[in-house]
């Protein structure tokens, strides 16, 4: 059963562009293979409001999903990134979906 993860962190409105300026250092270390490599959005209409960005990665099953936020949890590059980005945050949150093969 593959598994959608979603990584969901809505940011201060007045700040979009100092988060944004950090979230392109973590699509960088993606692209160098540093960290797992996921799509980033942000909503035009949503229920969830225009501060937020949205990181999802598709994974074959849940233990996989699982395994890979345990990787990012662990990074220290991750890490060290978050610690300055964090301050932008209003909240953040992990979800899981099951993607149903009909």
């Amino acid at each position: 059963m593959a598994i959608i993860m979603r990584i969901i962190q809505r940011f201060q409105t007045g700040k979009k562009i100092e988060f944004m300026k950090l979230e392109k250092q973590f699509a960088e270390l993606e692209y160098q293979g540093i960290l797992l490599k996921g799509e980033r959005m942000t909503p035009l209409a949503s229920r969830e409001p225009g501060n937020t960005l949205i990181w999802q990665c598709r994974f074959r099953n849940l233990a996989e999903a699982e395994e890979a936020l345990r990787f990012i949890e662990n990074s220290a590059d991750h890490t060290r990134l978050y610690e300055q980005q964090k301050q932008y945050m209003e909240d953040t949150w992990v979800e899981f979906y099951e993607v149903l093969d009909y």
